[in-house]
């Protein structure tokens, strides 16, 4: 009885267009949330087009830098400013090698000995590591990964004009390797192996382990401030960091502006979607809001006398919280399926590119927070309504 005399001023339009603008904004931010995170798995994949930038910097080199004895290092200042900037995630320092490094290699036999560096830096900072990317003074086996820029040279560079057997990166690893460590008045030789290859370092890097053993104990001087940063951008693409490394007479090394561009275009538009979508859905909580505010006003002789029958304020309201809660249900159901819906069609384009889509349950859970939030201001609010009136 209550119900029939309280739903006679319910207007189906008012409550339909508060259903559709909910659906059309909820619809627009799960959809947007989720091909932004479909999309953004290729960043995982190294030769991608859009992987997440890594960069070196570096101070530029002029003609006179070495000669006027000018540093050519980062101080501690220099890497706190660089953290410290917005579109930085995280900066990494290459330590250089403060000995002599040489290291030969017998194949087909026919010997080869050339000079070498090492570097290493941060772990967190590789491709990908191999298990025993480790070192034990006491089982001194040097663990070794190259640029695969380097193995490209000496396969289509070095082997082909010298009559030498080209190798691929699971052969080069079976390669001996005799390295030769000198300095400080000591010096060392030492088995190494080739145990990975980076696409995203242009070094012949060495784990850390080894290179303070080595630079404590064959260094001739103090180890030096880092000559090059390695730098994880969290905003590749942006205007700003072009501005700053020009400001600091700084350089990248690679040229990944198509890359970081492509990724921070992706991130600004899906931003922008998304602020529509909650635009939409949030203009719809007030249409809503505003609909059961006018019901209130119509039936408030009605709710009156229904107060003066015994019936408390939290009963009666009641019945308005079930209409939210159902509609509010139904919106988040449809705008799932719709998200799912706009999922399937993209996948098979995707799936073309080799992009691998990702769970949608982030997104439901999302979707399920924004009406739970949604729902709860709304029935905060007809109970407010109700207490004030009443």
């Amino acid at each position: 009885m209550v119900w029939r005399l309280l739903r006679r001023n319910i207007s189906a339009g008012q409550l339909t267009g508060y259903a559709l603008a909910n659906f059309v904004g909820l619809t627009i931010v799960l959809t947007a949330l989720q091909f932004y995170r479909d999309v953004t798995t290729v960043w995982d994949d190294d030769d991608s087009f859009m992987t997440r930038d890594y960069t070196v910097v570096s101070h530029k080199v002029t003609g006179l830098g070495s000669l006027t004895g000018s540093s050519e290092g980062f101080s501690e200042s220099d890497i706190s400013d660089l953290q410290s900037q917005p579109w930085v995630r995280r900066v990494g320092a290459f330590t250089a090698s403060a000995y002599n490094v040489s290291a030969s290699v017998d194949m087909g036999g026919r010997g080869m000995s050339t000079a070498l560096f090492f570097e290493s830096i941060p772990d967190e900072f590789f491709d990908s590591l191999p298990a025993d990317w480790t070192f034990d003074p006491a089982n001194p086996v040097i663990p070794v990964i190259l640029s695969k820029d380097y193995l490209s040279l000496y396969n289509f560079g070095f082997a082909s004009s010298r009559g030498l057997p080209q190798l691929s990166e699971a052969m080069i690893g079976m390669v001996p390797l005799r390295v030769s460590v000198s300095g400080n008045g000591r010096q060392q030789w030492f088995p190494a192996r080739i145990v990975g290859f980076s696409s995203r370092l242009n070094t012949i890097a060495v784990p850390e382990q080894f290179m303070e053993w080595a630079n404590a104990r064959f260094g001739e001087e103090p180890v030096a401030d880092p000559s090059r940063l390695i730098v994880e951008l969290s905003r590749p693409g942006d205007p700003a960091i072009k501005e700053y490394m020009a400001a600091h007479d700084y350089e990248m090394s690679g040229d990944n502006t198509d890359s970081g561009k492509a990724s921070y275009f992706l991130t600004v538009v899906t931003g922008v979607v998304v602020a529509v979508g909650g635009v939409i859905s949030l203009l719809s909580f007030f249409i809503l809001m505003l609909s059961i505010f006018l019901l209130l006003q119509k039936n408030r002789d009605k709710l009156h006398d229904l107060m003066l029958l015994g019936y408390s304020p939290a009963a009666v309201s009641r019945y308005y919280a079930t209409i939210v809660v159902a509609i509010n249900a139904g919106v988040l159901v449809l705008a799932i399926i719709a998200m799912l819906v706009g999922r399937a069609m993209w996948q098979p384009p995707l799936s073309r590119l080799g992009i691998e889509a990702s769970s949608p349950w982030m997104a439901i859970l999302t979707g399920v927070v924004i009406i739970a939030l949604i729902t709860a201001v709304n029935l905060t609010a007809i109970r407010r309504a109700m207490r004030r009136y009443f």
